[in-house]
Formats: structure tokens, C-alpha cells, sequence
């Protein structure tokens, strides 16, 4: 068995990674023009092409910051590689599109970016990988040592259905309301090595069983296990993908803020000599489904013991507890944006409202395309 190497971060350091269709102005469909997009960027703003990234079909493109310090720092970066990719959207004639899934768009009609790496996928998952038009966004944490990262990992999904159910912007497919707030989450657990993390005790652990999906050819690279939050090794961090596409640069800031401030909390928790509180599974899989399925409306499980509480109202008692780490990491201000999210409603809610009010669903594209300006 090959040993893991993390290559820990000297600092609680945060990396975010942001999807985005790219819609058509016109018709509000997607567009297959990422590689055109692409070049775009390439020959007019050099200085952002690097952070600028390809995925698996080419109506999508993701924005990443580098290595920073914090929640305004993150959002700085961002906002400048939005800028720069904005600036060439105009002459392909599209939109970007930030929610978890696309109201009426067909996965049919959508185009396979070039690569063994997604030709292989696709080979494999067939028909649910070509249905995966979904977009979301990741957010890395950097953690000191390797020993950390499993018991973090396993208190963070405590806070699986706050995260969901506050980002949760994917509630229409093909044309239909599904019913979820966040059929994205539903959607992408359908990939064979996608959806909640196993809960190991020890990276002894974690080793073994990366062992044993490359020894079954499961995977080939570390890489290709997509759990909903996952170490990523060669980068020091804890990588969480719970949450949908997110609209506009002020909801994102606030759950960036809250992630960092939740995985700082429970590395010092750690740190202190605490063992960090973890559920069973089967619950942590139950509040995944209630988050997805009724997002801020969700009733979830808290503890082991089975305690159940309105999810807004355990965010606001978390907000209180975290804003002494909130201090600490420069997220004041982005972190009470939570606060206001859960009472003023997420991008699943808006949509449906603007749904409800024009029966268009190409004003729904329309919405969620001026959230962003």
C-alpha cells in the first residue's frame, strides 16, 4: 500500500472554485462555447488565464482564486478573473450563469469537452454521467497535519444540511420543478465515486481504501474521488463541494466565510484536546436528503442523540458562537451575510418566485444572470 502524503498548510489558508454555465442572451439556453471562451481569455487577459478552467462539458467554465489569507481576499481574486472573463462573454453573445442546475436546458444537446479524462468518464458512467449538467462551488481549507483531517472531516458533515440548504439554487430540471431545493446534490451522488465521504477513523484507513479503488481500477488518481467533502492531499487542504452554484458574489462571501470559520472552529476544537462530535451515517445521509429536498425549510438532525431543530434557527446560534473566529479570519461582515441569506431567502426560493410570477422559465435563466452583475 502506498502511504498518502499530505502536504500540510502552515496556515488555515482558503482556495475557492467557482462553476458557471454559459447561457445564451438570447434564448437563455446553454451555449457550448467554453473553448471559444477560452481563447478569448488567453489572448486578452494572459494574467487571468490560469485561473480560468475547462470541466467536463463545454458549457462550463470555473474560476478559482489562488492561495489566500481569507474571505476578502478569496473574493478579490475572484472578482477580478469575473471581470476579465465578463469582458469577452459579450462578443460570444453569452451569459455566466452561477446556480446549481439550468431550469429547462436538455442534456442531450450539450457537448463533451475533449480529453481522455472525460471520455473515460463518460464511458463508464453513461447515461447519468451525461446528465450532469450541474455546476457548484468547492471551497478549500488549508489544515496543518494529516491527523487532522478526518476527525474535521467527520464533524464538518454535521453542517452538511446548513451548507445546502443555504446555497441551494438547482430546484428546477428539464423543464419541471422537482420539488428539491438542491436536485444538484441529488443529481451528482448518482457517479460512482460521488456523494457523502466515508467516515474513516484513521488515514491508515483512508490509505487502505484508496488502495483498494486504484487496485479494482475504480480510479486512477486520488483526484477521481468526488465526495461531497474530501482531503485533498497534495494541496493541504480539507476540500468542501457541498454546496450549488451560487448567484452573486455577496451570497458566496457569506458561505465561504461560514466554511472557513467552521473548519478554523473545529481545528482548534481539536487542537484543544476536544473529540470533535460526529453522527452515524445514516443520519448524516438523512440530512443531506432534507437539506436537498426542503433546503431553509429543513428540519435536521443536530447530535447522535437524535435532536432535531428548524435548520435557520441553528444557523443563527451558530453565527453567535463563530464570531470570535469570524474576528480572527476577517469575515465579520461577510459572515453575519449568512444571517440575512437565511432570512431573506436562497437562490432556490428566488427563482421559484420569479417563476411563479412570470411562468417563464427563460426569466428564471434571466434572474439568476442579472444577480451576478
Amino acid at each position: 500500500m502506498t502511504p498518502i502524503e499530505f502536504d500540510g498548510s502552515p496556515t488555515p489558508s482558503l482556495g475557492v472554485e467557482w462553476e458557471f454555465a454559459l447561457t445564451d442572451k438570447v434564448s437563455g439556453d446553454l451555449s457550448n462555447s467554453a473553448a471559444d471562451l477560452f481563447t478569448l481569455v488567453s489572448e486578452h487577459c494572459p494574467a487571468r488565464r490560469d485561473k480560468v478552467h475547462k470541466e467536463l462539458l463545454r458549457n462550463t467554465v470555473e474560476i478559482v482564486t489562488g492561495i489566500c489569507r481569507d474571505t476578502p481576499e478569496a473574493m478579490a481574486d475572484l472578482t477580478a478573473t469575473l471581470a476579465a472573463v465578463r469582458a469577452q462573454t459579450e462578443e460570444l453573445g453569452v451569459d455566466l450563469y452561477g446556480a446549481g442546475t439550468h431550469p429547462f436546458a436538455q442534456w442531450s444537446t450539450q457537448l463533451l469537452t475533449e480529453g481522455h479524462r472525460y471520455a473515460e468518464l463518460i464511458e463508464r458512467t453513461q447515461w447519468w454521467g451525461r446528465q450532469m449538467l450541474i455546476w457548484g462551488v468547492h471551497v478549500h481549507v488549508g489544515i496543518s497535519h494529516r491527523d487532522k483531517v478526518l476527525p474535521i472531516l467527520g464533524a464538518l458533515l454535521n453542517y452538511y444540511p446548513h451548507l445546502l440548504a443555504l446555497s441551494a439554487s438547482s430546484p428546477m430540471w428539464a423543464g419541471q420543478d422537482t420539488g428539491y431545493a438542491s436536485n444538484r446534490a441529488m443529481m451528482f451522488q448518482q457517479l460512482p465515486t460521488a456523494g457523502l465521504p466515508f467516515q474513516f477513523a484513521t488515514w491508515a484507513e483512508f490509505e487502505s481504501f484508496v488502495a483498494d479503488q486504484k487496485m479494482t481500477g475504480i480510479i486512477d488518481h486520488i483526484n477521481e474521488i468526488r465526495w461531497d467533502i474530501r482531503p485533498s492531499p497534495h494541496l493541504g487542504t480539507i476540500e468542501v463541494r457541498v454546496c450549488d452554484g451560487m448567484t452573486n458574489v455577496a451570497d458566496l462571501a457569506a458561505v465561504v466565510a461560514l466554511i472557513h470559520c467552521l473548519v478554523v472552529d473545529l481545528d482548534r476544537r481539536l487542537e484543544a484536546g476536544e473529540t470533535l462530535p460526529q453522527m452515524a451515517p445514516w443520519l448524516v445521509q438523512e440530512n443531506k436528503w432534507r437539506a436537498a429536498r426542503y433546503g431553509l425549510d429543513a428540519i435536521v438532525i443536530l447530535d447522535s442523540a437524535c435532536t432535531e431543530r428548524l435548520v435557520t434557527d441553528d444557523l443563527a446560534d451558530l453565527l453567535t458562537r463563530l464570531q470570535p473566529i469570524a474576528r480572527d479570519l476577517n469575515c465579520v461582515a461577510e459572515l453575519a451575510r449568512v444571517g440575512d441569506l437565511a432570512a431573506h431567502g436562497a437562490s432556490y426560493q428566488r427563482q421559484r418566485a420569479v417563476y411563479r410570477k412570470t411562468r417563464d422559465l427563460r426569466e428564471v435563466v434571466r434572474s439568476v444572470v442579472t444577480e451576478l452583475s
